[in-house]
């Protein structure tokens, strides 16, 4: 995989899509799994989401391991790397989850408590993907933006 376009880093380019798509998906788990209204309506659109979620991650991190060569190593890119390699294993759960959730769901056969089972793991999986985006996101701002204020001006 290239590491830029046309002179740009991939990293953030990839990581705009992650930062809005990721939460995103963990929305709309959140909402198919509490609100029937909504889950009827988007029907497997929770899934697919997830699953966008999922490619997503280890892209982001494939090209912040490229850019992280190029940048150097400081405590600041440390701490952001290593929360950016503890998404991946959130959205492997929150695809996971959001499908059995979506699938056991639509069988009439299946009972209640493992569909309310799925959906507590879906919410747990969908409430741990947001924060930890939110932690990734903030560890690379400062990251990025570390010494900015005190060299401008």
């Amino acid at each position: 995989m290239p590491s830029t376009i046309g002179g740009l880093p991939l990293h953030p380019l990839i990581v705009h899509a992650t930062t809005v798509l990721v939460p995103l998906a963990a929305l709309v788990v959140l909402l198919a799994v509490l609100w029937p209204r909504f889950r009827r309506w988007a029907g497997p659109l929770p899934v697919g989401l997830a699953l966008v979620a999922l490619v997503l991650t280890p892209l982001s991190t494939a090209t912040g391991e490229d850019l992280e060569h190029e940048v150097g190593r400081s405590a600041l890119v440390e701490r952001h790397a290593e929360l950016g390699d503890q998404l991946l294993p959130l959205t492997i759960a929150l695809f996971v989850l959001a499908a059995v959730f979506w699938w056991l769901e639509r069988r009439p056969d299946t009972r209640r408590a493992l569909v309310l089972g799925a959906g507590a793991l879906a919410v747990v999986a969908a409430l741990a993907t947001g924060v930890q985006v939110v932690r990734i996101g903030h560890s690379g701002a400062e990251a990025a933006w570390s010494g900015t204020a005190a060299t401008s001006g």
